[in-house]
């Protein structure tokens, strides 16, 4: 079993509008003009903003992606179908002859792993067969053993079991084998009469006769009368003998304790480690239901292909989804500064100095000569006015302007104003939510000259609303300086009627660093700066400038 090739289309940890539009719209150029399947897909949770958009035009978000690392379930997965642990070593043994394996899993009707046979385990039962009760240990059927021998159960009940006592062949004198038969035994024997009549009486619970021979009524009447079993076979004493543990059911041999089991969620650096470790040849895996699919082996591993990404509204690593290196990049479609990624080899790297990545959307679209649906018009609309905040921010372009303008209209908006006021009403109105919650919503993490900081954003329409939002957040910016390496955290309350920005701020020299950066002086925790409502052509070049003068 292999996953059918997909190619994954992914923007940032915690993305915002654009990330999560151009992505789903990307995937729709791709499949309607390439061959191929390409998936959209989120890093991180959506905020209400997007959340808003995507209801407005009617969009399912796209599926979390936090990790490229290749699973188990990207391999191709041996189906092996699992047997129930009550069939003969026989049947195991031809099921593995049939499907050319050396492991078979023991599971029951719902699917559920009790075991593992291998053929190493049945090899060791025969060079081990010394125990001439390890049938009834084993608790064996009569039918099994009939099947086993290619016989048939001629008298008593197919369905029993073989519980008490051991396997004796009767080549013994009738006057002898009195000392040799216990009650319970299973008796190998021929066509003599007395010797069946012998065991019978000496309260065999079974015997088995040989080479085809008859049994007459008067025996099978009191073998029925002693509750004796007799199994008829055609084969001779010898090959009786050598057969006959084969109708011991496997789960009486299989390792049922300390299985290493893989799951189809784990990551393959982590499985070829234990691999490594315990040199089995074979793995079973388990669904995230706790049911058995399959099994791996090392050369499962060999050639594996790497996940297949492209990436939009992003190019840094320290905002790419987990595990990024792991991944095979194809494309890079953004608008930002070159960041930190690296690629394994040269890939198609779109980056213009627009204001959204939905902007090139909108290009990539014209240029090949695709209709644009009017719902992703909608969303690749919605994220322009979200990036630009309307057209005021100083990233915006007149292509990004025109582009949205354009969408509007192939969308059904008819009053961008307006449009854009409910959407960041929607992105903005945070009552139920927790202060992290808010913290995160828009937040990227930043590495420039050994400083590692991050930086969020909230933009609204609304002074008040914004103050509102001052107060959840200034108890919550020491809490959260100091994870994930961060060493100073700033937050950005974008008033977009002003133009302007209040910044927080937390941790390290970060107060020194926004007077560096904008040569004022500023509070303890705060400052305003008038004009500034970009993040990513304002404030991070600021501070970029700054360090390099240090």
């Amino acid at each position: 079993m292999k996953r059918e090739n997909r190619v994954y289309i992914v923007g940032h940890k915690n993305p915002d509008t654009d990330s999560i539009c151009s992505a789903i719209a990307y995937a729709d150029i791709k499949n309607r003009s390439e061959k191929g399947t390409f998936v959209a897909k989120r890093a991180g949770q959506i905020n209400e903003e997007t959340e808003y958009v995507l209801k407005r035009f009617g969009m399912n978000a796209p599926g979390y992606f936090p990790d490229a690392a290749t699973q188990v379930k990207e391999i191709e997965i041996h189906e092996i179908d699992g047997v129930r642990g009550s069939i003969s070593v026989k049947k195991a043994w031809e099921t593995m002859r049939n499907q050319n394996v050396v492991t078979l899993p023991i599971t029951s009707e719902d699917a559920d792993l009790q075991g593992l046979i291998t053929v190493s385990d049945i090899a060791k039962s025969y060079m081990d067969a010394y125990d001439s009760s390890v049938m009834s240990q084993a608790r064996t059927q009569y039918r099994s053993i009939a099947e086993t021998l290619d016989g048939q159960v001629i008298v008593g009940n197919e369905h029993g079991y073989f519980i008490k006592g051991r396997v004796v062949i009767g080549a013994f004198h009738p006057d002898t084998m009195e000392n040799y038969i216990h009650e319970d035994d299973l008796v190998i024997l021929g066509n003599r009469a007395e010797d069946q009549l012998c065991a019978i009486e000496m309260k065999a619970s079974c015997i088995v006769v040989g080479l085809g021979a008859k049994v007459s009524r008067t025996i099978q009447k009191l073998a029925e009368d002693m509750s004796c079993v007799i199994i008829s076979t055609p084969h001779d004493t010898y090959t009786i003998a050598r057969l006959i543990n084969q109708s011991i059911p496997i789960k009486h041999l299989m390792t049922k304790e300390n299985l290493i089991t893989f799951h189809t969620g784990d990551k393959l650096d982590d499985i070829k480690e234990v691999m490594r470790n315990t040199r089995h040849r074979d793995y079973p895996i388990i669904n995230k239901r706790g049911k058995y699919v399959g099994t791996i082996s090392r050369r499962n591993l060999i050639g594996n292909r790497r996940k297949q990404l492209i990436l939009v509204d992003h190019n840094e690593k320290s905002q790419a989804v987990e595990n990024i290196d792991e991944a095979d990049i194809l494309e890079i479609i953004d608008h930002h500064r070159l960041g930190s990624l690296e690629t394994m080899a040269p890939v198609l790297f779109r980056n213009q100095p627009v204001g959204c990545t939905a902007t090139i959307m909108y290009q990539i679209y014209q240029e090949r000569d695709l209709d644009i649906p009017e719902n992703i018009a909608g969303l690749l609309c919605s994220a322009i006015i979200s990036d630009t905040l309307l057209f005021r921010s100083p990233t915006c372009t007149p292509v990004d302007k025109t582009a949205a303008e354009k969408l509007a209209v192939i969308a059904g908006i008819d009053n961008l104003e307006k449009y854009a006021a409910e959407m960041f009403h929607a992105g903005s109105n945070l009552k139920d939510k927790s202060a992290e919650e808010i913290f995160y919503q828009d937040f990227k993490k930043f590495i420039m000259e050994d400083e590692v900081f991050g930086v969020g954003q909230i933009s609204s329409m609304d002074g008040e609303e914004l103050a509102e939002i001052r107060s959840h957040l200034v108890p919550h910016m020491k809490s959260e300086c100091g994870k994930h390496g961060i060493e100073m955290v700033f937050f950005m309350l974008t008033n977009i009627m002003e133009e302007s920005t209040e910044l927080l701020f937390y941790g390290g020299h970060a107060r020194e660093l926004v007077e560096e950066a904008f040569h004022l002086e500023v509070g303890e925790t705060s400052c305003q700066l008038p004009g500034v409502v970009s993040r990513k052509k304002q404030l991070i070049p600021a501070f970029m400038a700054a360090l390099q003068q240090r």
